[in-house]
């Protein structure tokens, strides 16, 4: 059976290439903080089901390794690096042309496939995914199809896809790790009762009996915490704890996979809107060589406004069809 943890450790073998190739080519920061965050991925998880109160990192020693990430972060410097050339790469772009396309079209197309219909995928009665993290293992297995046929389509060695996803990953360097963290900063405020406290502060400024005014709130507020935070991961479980269970769903009815969906969308609408979403917005500046760090957002805050007019309007619609 493919679980989320074969992901986590398909994953944490590429972080270790990359620390490996940081390694040979002495950018020591760059491949201290790959290899420890290979670390949290490979041996984060339970060593067996029958004992998962025992992880093989304890807790301690993960937020050990997540000071150390934040200690190496800052010393993470964009430099030159040597796999290959712009000229090359925009060659065999125009070279490969459309069929570029094919792999990355596979990656949703895989997932949705495995989402809709992994539960029914049984050899000799064993199910092939695990019905609890069945999209996320999907996701991992559509990547690993796409490498491949990226790999045939455009004839390169295998070693290319390590080589290329290093530069990629270096050039992004720790704001790769932003919605890890923005998710789990979330977790943290539904933790502390922050969606309590916004229940509250909603419940005195709207009329709470109207649904049009709790979808309004409850989709500019995912907007709002969501600029402020920088990811929609960040501001879900806040907003979804604090207006759209007690005020949406309870009291109003609302579908809560049709709002859940939506509010998401909303929420990242707001993304739009924010540098705080630095891997989003500020690092795509310095890959496009953008004269301005605000010209991303200057292009598309009016997409993000009209979005979130729509999905206001669909919330209401959807959400609340018997």
């Amino acid at each position: 059976m493919l679980t989320i943890e074969h992901a986590y450790w398909l994953l944490a073998a590429f972080l270790f290439g990359a620390a490996w190739l940081n390694l040979r080519e002495r950018r020591g920061s760059h491949a201290a903080f790959w290899a420890v965050l290979g670390l949290l991925f490979a041996c984060g998880q339970p060593v067996l089901a029958a004992t998962q109160a025992h992880n093989l990192v304890p807790a301690q020693a993960a937020g050990i390794g997540v000071l150390v990430l934040a200690v190496l972060a800052p010393r993470m410097k964009r430099g030159h690096l040597v796999e290959r050339s712009a000229d090359e790469r925009e060659a065999d772009a125009r070279r490969l042309r459309h069929r570029l396309l094919l792999p990355a079209v596979l990656i949703p197309l895989v997932t949705l496939l495995v989402a809709l219909s992994g539960d029914r995928l049984a050899i000799g009665g064993r199910h092939l995914f695990d019905a609890t993290q069945m999209t996320l293992t999907g996701l991992a297995l559509a990547c690993v199809i796409a490498l491949v046929a990226a790999l045939l389509v455009t004839r390169a060695q295998p070693s290319a896809g390590l080589a290329e996803g290093r530069r990629l990953l270096d050039t992004l360097g720790w704001a790769a790790l932003l919605p890890l963290m923005l998710a789990a900063l979330g977790g943290v405020f539904a933790a502390t009762g922050v969606g309590d406290a916004i229940a509250d502060l909603v419940k005195m400024a709207i009329p709470v009996q109207s649904a049009v005014a709790c979808v309004i709130a409850y989709g500019l507020g995912m907007v709002l915490f969501t600029a402020i935070m920088g990811n929609a991961f960040a501001a879900f479980p806040v907003l979804t704890a604090g207006i759209g269970l007690p005020l949406l769903i309870q009291l109003h009815g609302a579908n809560p996979a049709i709002l859940g969906a939506l509010g998401m969308l909303t929420g990242y609408c707001g993304t739009l809107f924010t540098p705080m979403a630095a891997n989003f917005n500020i690092v795509p500046v310095a890959l496009l060589e953008l004269p301005n760090q605000y010209d991303v957002i200057r292009a598309q805050w009016k997409t993000g406004a009209a979005l979130l007019v729509v999905n206001l309007a669909l919330m209401y619609w959807l959400a609340f069809r018997r």
